[in-house]
């Protein structure tokens, strides 16, 4: 076991992200994400689950669900595996964050606020048929003529890990950073970046798991060994696909 927590692990994420005493790091991380463009003061973290609007319908759990000061509402997902119509899965979410503001009564106009879904996966998706290179998808309905932004009200960002390949050195932003020091925190003895930014000294105490109770360390690693069984699986399967093939 190393130092620091696994991130992508189920309990470790929320752990990290979807705590209250830790919610600056969130609040940070998603700053640095949207730098340039907005700047969230706090953010509120809502029901995780989100019941469906009829009898029969599925409800959706959202790994971190939360409100921004300014109204915004966020679905933040970390997904280790790769899945079947991912993409189509994210857009089936943001659609219930949208319904759950619906408003009964002849009042409503509609007025609906912004969802985010912001996804950070340990694997690729392909976009529309085709292979992506880009490590970062960020996306808003645009007109398909003019490139023209119809509405920014839903906005969906993919951050696809493989494809994020920058070592300590070649990180120019505070984003590039979080992401070196997610994808490599668990393997890291030091984390870097704590000498000069706050926010990554505060994220390598958070982190710890030296300073894990004894409860927060027995979750921690019953999530580890779900996260290392899941691998296993996956990697017992492409081996037999491989020898078959």
């Amino acid at each position: 076991m190393g130092r620091y927590i696994n991130p992508f692990s189920d309990w470790g994420f929320k752990y990290i992200f979807g705590k209250e005493p830790h919610k600056d790091l969130l609040i940070n991380f998603l700053n640095e994400l949207l730098a340039g463009e907005q700047h969230i003061e706090d953010v509120t973290y809502m029901d995780k689950e989100v019941i469906g609007e009829a009898f029969g319908n599925k409800n959706v759990v959202f790994d971190i669900f939360c409100r921004t000061d300014d109204g915004k509402f966020i679905i933040i997902e970390m997904q280790n595996q790769k899945q079947k119509n991912f993409i189509s899965r994210t857009l089936f979410y943001s659609s219930r964050a949208f319904m759950q503001q619906g408003r009964q009564g002849k009042e409503w106009s509609y007025d609906l606020s912004a969802v985010y879904i912001v996804c950070m996966m340990n694997f690729k998706v392909d976009v529309m048929g085709r292979k992506s290179d880009k490590f970062l998808l960020d996306g808003v309905l645009k007109d398909r003529q003019t490139n023209e932004v119809i509405t920014e009200d839903l906005r969906l960002v993919y951050m696809m890990l493989p494809l994020f390949t920058k070592e300590v050195d070649d990180c120019e932003t505070n984003f590039e950073r979080w992401i070196y020091c997610l994808k490599n925190m668990e393997k890291l003895e030091r984390l870097p970046f704590t000498t000069k930014y706050a926010i990554f000294h505060r994220l390598a105490e958070v982190c710890d798991i030296a300073a894990l109770s004894d409860e927060e360390r027995n979750l921690y690693l019953q999530s580890e060994k779900n996260y290392w069984d899941q691998y296993s699986v996956k990697q017992t399967a492409h081996d037999e696909g491989l020898a078959e093939g």
